[in-house]
């Protein structure tokens, strides 16, 4: 009984709804709007970003703000978008499968595919109902999100939190089936729709004893990935790696960075690694989700930043970036939840 998804997300609150999560605190959230003067006060933190990156912000635009070499080489490709179009334009970029594809907006991990020859490139492209991204698939086997901030005016940042990432995978035994496997993992069981449209019969395959299996090679929690709070890795030669792609990026001072790399030692000295997704004013500390962390814990970690997110955003209006207006966050907010209600029925 306690396998059955009901009860394993009952029973882990890392699972539960936003608003379940959130719910609670939200006083904490409005006393800082009080203080702000503001319903939308979080727009000025990344003033170069959409929306400070809290909602409805274009990936694309995010990846131009970041200098070249940090990030994947990415193609944008507006709707309508002819599959032949986008497998010329892949060719003429030289980008190498396997590739990765996902909406331009988005979040949770939804829409994002990774596409390993022409004809998946071209189903990709016939079935998107939004604007996509291609890009380069980055080969490191790491993955990690690291959380920074920098008030303005000044030069050196902190880190705040360090999450890691383990990919859904199982490894073979001989006997049993991927299937099985999947359901001997209480956090694998709640991916299994997902899994079988993706797979479909080749879950019933029975791996050599010891062959491991990538099924998700994404670091989305809500694609079933583990997130294992390494915040204390947060040590001078990372925050320096850090403070130097940051300070590249005009208008950054708050968010997570989703980072691919090869070891700790290389991306502390800036070599082998790639940012991935670049989260701003939206962006949650997801070290808190961590299994072996209270719902206080997480509390405390959300309102600690939204606190940074608040002096921050405040800095950054004294020196002139305006609010969004009450207006223009209500469409925000609108167009967000028409957004969400369509890609979730879009998107698995």
């Amino acid at each position: 009984m306690l396998r059955k998804p009901f009860f394993i997300k009952l029973l882990h609150w890392e699972y539960w709804s936003f608003n379940t999560v959130y719910g609670p605190i939200i006083p904490i959230w409005l006393v800082l709007c009080a203080r702000a003067r503001s319903f939308f006060f979080f727009s000025a933190s990344n003033p170069t970003i959409m929306n400070g990156g809290f909602l409805m912000e274009s990936k694309k635009q995010i990846y131009d703000l970041l200098p070249e070499g940090f990030y994947p080489r990415t193609l944008f490709f507006a709707l309508p978008a002819k599959g032949e179009c986008v497998v010329n334009a892949v060719r003429t970029a030289g980008l190498k499968y396997p590739l990765i594809a996902k909406p331009d907006v988005g979040g949770r991990g939804r829409g994002v595919r990774k596409v390993n020859n022409e004809e998946e490139l071209v189903g990709y492209s016939q079935e998107s109902a939004l604007d996509f991204l291609v890009q380069e698939y980055v080969p490191f086997a790491n993955e990690v999100g690291i959380f920074y901030v920098r008030m303005p005016g000044e030069s050196k940042g902190r880190i705040t939190g360090i999450v890691s990432k383990e990919f859904l995978a199982v490894t073979g035994d001989g006997v049993h089936s991927m299937r099985e496997l999947v359901m001997q993992e209480k956090r694998f069981i709640l991916q299994l729709p997902a899994l079988e449209i993706m797979f479909g019969s080749r879950l019933n395959e029975v791996l050599q004893a010891g062959e491991k299996r990538e099924l998700v090679p994404y670091g989305n929690h809500a694609r079933g990935a583990k997130f294992l709070d390494h915040s204390h890795l947060a040590d001078d030669a990372l925050l320096n790696a850090m403070d130097e792609l940051c300070r590249q990026i005009e208008g950054f001072h708050y968010g997570r960075l989703d980072i691919r790399f090869e070891s700790w030692d290389l991306m502390k000295q800036g070599k082998s690694y790639s940012v991935i997704e670049l989260n701003g004013a939206g962006a949650e500390p997801t070290h808190m989700y961590d299994p072996k962390h209270s719902l206080f814990f997480a509390w405390k970690e959300i309102i600690r930043h939204w606190y940074i997110l608040f002096r921050i955003s405040r800095r950054n209006h004294k020196k002139g970036i305006p609010y969004m207006s009450f207006s223009e966050g209500r469409r925000m907010f609108r167009e967000n939840s028409e957004f969400e209600k369509k890609i979730a029925r879009l998107y698995v």
